[in-house]
């Protein structure tokens, strides 16, 4: 399983950015998908998720103004991230957990690569 995400950049505050990030390899399901960040000097954390069955879950800075939205049926996850402030400012990455893969169900965390979001005037 292999996870690209896309869209990230320079945005000025009160902005608007959205991210995206398909995963691909022989998939049959992926339970959870969704976003995690690092500020500089700062630990990873969870900003948003989405199960299968269309739960979602936020970091409590982001509620009310991120949106994460899933195509199953492309193993795309989107992040629409709106109202932006320079806290937002990270790398973005983009995981997979529990992903079914040829009928066998892998109980771990893919990782993409991050995608750099700063948001500055």
């Amino acid at each position: 399983v292999q996870l690209q995400a896309s869209g990230g950049g320079l945005v000025q505050p009160g902005g608007s950015l959205t991210l995206s990030c398909a995963a691909t390899g022989d998939i049959d399901l992926i339970n959870v998908m969704g976003w995690y960040r690092q500020a500089p000097g700062k630990q990873r954390e969870m900003v948003a998720v989405h199960t299968r069955t269309g739960s979602t879950n936020y970091e409590d800075s982001v509620k009310g103004r991120f949106t994460v939205s899933r195509d199953s049926a492309k193993n795309t996850v989107y992040l629409q991230m709106n109202s932006l402030t320079s806290g937002d400012t990270a790398v973005y990455y983009c995981a997979a957990n529990g992903v079914t893969s040829m009928g066998r169900f892998y109980n771990r965390q893919y990782w993409g690569k991050g995608t750099q979001v700063t948001v500055s005037s």
